[in-house]
């Protein structure tokens, strides 16, 4: 049995990360056009994206990384980790995500209206969605300015999950009555046809299957399946192969926190976080310029360049941690990126290390987190990190506790795993 060195192991983890560009799932920021996506996308990527008050500002996606946050490992065992991709502060560790801004939203975008056919595109490459609702309800259905809370935030909901229903039952029934009579032809597993003709959408046949059981539908001919019954499927479908969660924006304007606790009560079945994405780009810019001292996610900061602050830049700043940091516990921001990675998505940060020795060759400590889906297995991190180590796969150490994993072990969240491989 052989145990893959520290370095080695983080050598090939380099190679594969800067080779396949992978940073294990994509989210994607959507909503209506001016609802504050671009500004939400930017405070949470710090990326230098265009942000003005008029449709369609976006109109390519914009492409970056952001971070989860989690308490690093590395405070248990008394070192100060190294991150090489990502970094920490205070012993929080920031773990790189995909993030993907498309092009906002107008009614009967799945009819190609506004961006809608380049919209629907781009998110079908997400694995979940960060809906962006200006809570104020200060833009119409088409992203136009009006008066404050005199546009009801919910239709917003509504909207695009009957955009997003819609562009799912038109895939399905693009040549529907040729596939059904296909199937019958050939007498295929139903469950089976469906999936491979959504696959593009990510539908399993075990989803299918499910469907079929939860809407009580005739197997044996599928010629009986109404439009209303399909319309179930598309919205099925969408439910489970792009979760989302509700961004509540511009929390901070008066009367908006009466309009977040209507929606929660008109959507109990996602997760609605309220948010300014105004305040987080503020906080964050002041922190990169060394004015004040801010962690995203906290609920607090200080300033640290008071001199360097005119009268207006003060008030501001007093009014984000009056109103909305201590009112809400932050902007919302880290919390909602949080939420969609690792309750969402369910996924679990692991670090590769060694018993002996958590430094690379480069004198790095814990210079890795991998972010992980849900149930994944020692044989799975070793995969992860590269195919030849899966395949000599022997056996994994929880390096916290020293005890030997097997290959099925399932890892939980922030564990620190060493691999063994054959000769």
């Amino acid at each position: 049995m052989k145990k893959i060195p520290f370095f080695s192991i983080t050598f090939l983890y380099v190679f594969l990360f800067l080779s396949s560009g992978d940073f294990i799932m994509l989210i994607g920021v959507v909503g209506k056009p001016s609802a504050g996506k671009s500004t939400f996308f930017k405070a949470a990527t710090l990326a230098n994206v265009e942000i003005a008050n008029y449709p369609f500002t976006t109109i390519k996606p914009n492409h970056a990384m952001g971070h989860v946050r989690i308490d690093c490992v590395d405070k248990e065992f008394n070192k100060q980790c190294n991150p090489r991709v990502g970094y920490c502060t205070k012993h929080q560790r920031f773990v790189c995500i995909d993030m993907l801004d498309v092009a906002g939203l107008v009614p009967e975008a799945y009819l190609g209206k506004g961006k809608g056919n380049q919209f629907l595109n781009d998110l079908n490459q997400a694995d979940v969605l960060i809906h962006i609702v200006d809570v104020s309800g200060s833009l119409n259905a088409h992203g136009e300015q009006v008066e404050s809370l005199s546009y009801d935030p919910a239709d917003d909901v509504r909207f695009l999950e009957i955009e997003l229903d819609m562009w799912y039952l038109q895939i399905m029934k693009n040549g529907w009555d040729k596939f059904t009579r296909q199937v019958q032809q050939e007498k295929s597993k139903i469950s089976k046809a469906i999936a491979k003709q959504l696959s593009a959408v990510r539908v399993t046949e075990a989803l299918v299957e499910d469907a079929i059981k939860k809407f009580h539908l005739e197997v044996d001919n599928i010629t009986l399946w109404t439009d209303e019954h399909l319309g179930h499927l598309a919205s099925y479908f969408r439910q489970h192969t792009k979760p989302m969660l509700l961004a509540a924006n511009k929390i901070d304007i008066p009367g908006a926190e009466k309009n977040y606790e209507q929606l929660c009560k008109e959507f109990p079945q996602y997760k609605i976080i309220p948010c300014s994405g105004d305040a987080e780009l503020a906080l964050r810019e002041a922190a990169k310029h060394g004015i004040i001292d801010y962690i995203s996610g906290d609920s607090s900061f200080t300033i640290l360049a008071p001199d360097k602050l005119n009268e207006k830049q003060k008030n501001a700043l007093a009014f984000i941690q009056k109103n909305i940091l201590e009112r809400f516990g932050s902007t919302g921001i880290q919390k909602i990126l949080n939420t969609a990675v690792f309750d969402l998505l369910g996924y679990i940060a692991v670090f590769p290390g060694g018993v002996n020795n958590l430094v690379d060759s480069l004198g790095r400590c814990l210079p890795d987190c991998f972010l992980l889906p849900p149930k994944s297995t020692a044989l799975d991190f070793a995969f992860k990190i590269h195919t030849d180590i899966g395949n000599k796969f022997v056996r994994a150490v929880d390096v916290k506790t020293k005890m030997s994993l097997g290959k099925d072990h399932v890892l939980k969240q922030r564990d620190v795993v060493e691999i063994m491989t054959s000769r």
